[in-house]
């Protein structure tokens, strides 16, 4: 017994197989009307034949297999094992066991040949039991599906989806352009129409997944199918070849969505929230840029620590009114101020901050895109730099017991406008950390997944069709994800003293062409035969390699085993009388030349483009990559 995995079926077959020969005898005799002989050699035909069948199923392997997802091949099996134990029962029961006297009377052929049919019925019934049990019912709120290609590979996975209903998916019809499967039923999932009729038939069944079944089609017709549910708003996913999974050519996930994180090329980090309750709970907080990517999660971890009040600031209305209603759902039980304002309206801050007086404060309000920012020059240090300003000395006014700067990896040996007014503010929180403790600044690498970041940019690219663009091949970059990037804020307010600037080990830099083959091949998709790269030529202000620390810089380990700590280089000593100076000249609107020649006086370190005339963006001339 220790070999018999399914004690179940061995135990069923044990009490139905009596049965299926008493039943034959029953129908042959049509009762229990037979003469003594043939009463007197049922029990010992039994008593033989029983233990043989068992045998028979025993050695054919009845009893080591799955039958929970039993097929054709188990049904085969089944039919063997029942014909092969008829024809020895039947040799039994007519021939041998007669010959050696142990029945008075050979068995009646009909009852042998009755018995070998319901033997297999008996065998077969628990079996198919099982496997039916599989097919659960698909839970409430399931995503109907249309499957692309009605062949094998359809087939799999609408079995699959069927078997499964925990994957939240239901199978709704296929579509396939060969005209004889249409009308017909696929595991009785219907054959809707050819692949154009896509967007109809998904409007008309309220489909919300396509999934491409067709490994051996060409990229032409999978980049039609993924532009058509694009358009839909439908998510597309697809399925590679057996043989190319097999091969090592494509992985089994290419069938599911891309996630942030298979994007790393690291295990993701996190961070203890135990250590900034003391700074949440209970108490009002505020975030600046609550609108944004990484305002917007602030607000959501924020909210998981039971703080008294989380004030949203954002200039965008429709942006913080649908975060409200987001945590309004989510968290009833916090109480949500939305504020609409502008951090450069000093006014306006000073009594955003006396009438909420909140205990901390994230400041993630900044203009962040490196090219915008060099055509915008003005803009960028009235917002990055002025409105730093603004919050950091009301939240000092206010006596707020915690500031964390949301900076940028860019702001060390800045070679744009955007890293320079970034490293400027960092300057200016410093500064107020020197009389009120606890006022830090965190630098993040590239967020993936926020607004305007590549990933996005890359996705819609990649539904679209290609091209992906890249700036250079050899340009890197240190990446985290939205969730990592606000835990580290958080955890940054509860390390920080004076003025420090944290910053997350982020691993080794990442090749951003590297991140766009990754893209691509978790799509399901081929460099070169599917989708295209092209090299666009690296934008105004940006390098290739990016710094976390300027060299004079003392990096220090923290109590988080992924969080550093260092204390940058100071700024001249009338730097505030030049930072200003550089306010004030963009309020003016001076031109870029002359901000940028002031933003140059105020961090040496500063290697962009110093140019009198005004700045314009230079067309970049693509090269395409073939692989």
């Amino acid at each position: 017994m220790r070999r018999v995995r399914n004690r179940f079926f061995f135990l069923s077959d044990v009490v139905l197989l009596p049965l299926s020969a008493l039943f034959a005898f029953l129908i042959v005799f049509e009762g229990a009307n037979w003469d003594l002989a043939t009463g007197a050699a049922i029990t010992p035909f039994l008593l033989v034949a029983v233990p043989v069948k068992l045998l028979v199923l025993y050695s054919l392997g009845m009893y080591s297999r799955l039958w929970r997802y039993a097929s054709v091949t188990d049904l085969e099996l089944i039919g063997r094992a029942s014909g092969i134990s008829g024809v020895v029962t039947a040799l039994l029961g007519a021939v041998l066991l007669p010959a050696l006297h142990i029945l008075p009377q050979r068995v009646p052929l009909s009852i042998l040949i009755l018995d070998a049919g319901l033997t297999g019925i008996f065998v077969g019934l628990p079996r198919f039991a099982a496997r039916l049990r599989l097919r659960r019912t698909p839970t409430e709120g399931s995503r109907p599906a249309l499957i692309v290609g009605a062949g094998a590979a359809g087939g799999l996975i609408v079995r699959e989806l069927q078997e499964n209903a925990q994957l939240g998916i239901i199978p709704v019809g296929f579509l396939d352009d060969d005209p004889l499967k249409h009308g017909l039923r696929l595991h009785n999932v219907p054959v809707l129409g050819t692949l154009n009729d896509l967007s109809k038939v998904a409007g008309k069944l309220n489909v919300v997944d396509v999934i491409v079944a067709i490994p051996s089609a060409p990229g032409r017709v999978v980049r039609e199918v993924v532009r058509q549910a694009s358009q839909s708003g439908l998510l597309t996913r697809t399925v590679p070849g057996m043989y190319e999974i097999l091969s090592g050519q494509k992985s089994v996930s290419a069938l599911r969505r891309i996630e942030i994180h298979d994007l790393l090329r690291r295990e993701p980090i996190t961070t203890d929230a135990a250590q900034v309750r003391s700074l949440v709970t209970g108490q009002t907080v505020l975030v600046t840029g609550a609108g944004g990517s990484i305002g917007s999660e602030l607000c959501r971890q924020l909210a998981r620590l039971d703080p008294a009040r989380i004030v949203a600031l954002g200039r965008g209305e429709n942006s913080i009114f649908d975060l409200l209603q987001e945590l309004n759902r989510d968290f009833p039980h916090i109480r949500i101020d939305p504020v609409i304002a502008d951090v450069r309206d000093e006014r306006r801050m000073q009594r955003v901050f006396s009438s909420y007086r909140p205990y901390s404060v994230f400041h993630a309000a900044a203009h962040k895109h490196v090219p915008l920012m060099e055509a915008n020059v003005s803009e960028a240090i009235l917002n990055n730099v002025l409105g730093t300003s603004n919050v950091v000395h009301c939240a000092a006014m206010c006596e707020a017991e915690h500031f964390v700067l949301v900076s940028t990896d860019k702001a060390v040996r800045p070679t744009s406008v955007m890293g320079a007014t970034k490293r400027i503010a960092e300057f200016l929180v410093h500064e107020v950390a020197l009389e009120h403790n606890r006022y830090v600044a965190v630098r993040f690498g590239n967020v993936l997944g926020s607004r305007g970041s590549v990933v996005p940019t890359f996705m819609r690219q990649i539904a679209a069709g290609g091209p992906v663009t890249i700036t250079h091949p050899d340009m890197t970059r240190y990446f985290m994800t939205i969730p990592e990037a606000v835990q580290l804020v958080l955890q940054a307010a509860a390390l920080g003293t004076s003025g420090e600037i944290f910053v997350l080990d982020m691993g080794e830099p990442v090749r951003v062409l590297d991140l766009a083959t990754d893209m691509i091949r978790l799509s399901g998709l081929t460099i070169g035969a599917d989708i295209e790269i092209k090299f666009l030529g690296t934008r105004p202000g940006e390098k290739l390699y990016e710094e976390l620390f300027f060299s004079d810089s003392v990096a220090s380990p923290t109590t988080h085993e992924k969080i550093l700590r260092a204390k940058d280089s100071s700024f001249p000593a009338d730097g505030h009388a030049m930072i200003e100076r550089l306010i004030q000249g963009a309020v003016k609107n001076q031109s870029s030349g002359e901000l940028r020649r002031l933003i140059a006086a105020i961090v040496p370190e500063y290697v962009g483009v110093i140019d009198p005339g005004e700045f314009a963006l230079p067309a970049a001339v693509p090269e395409t990559v073939r692989r």
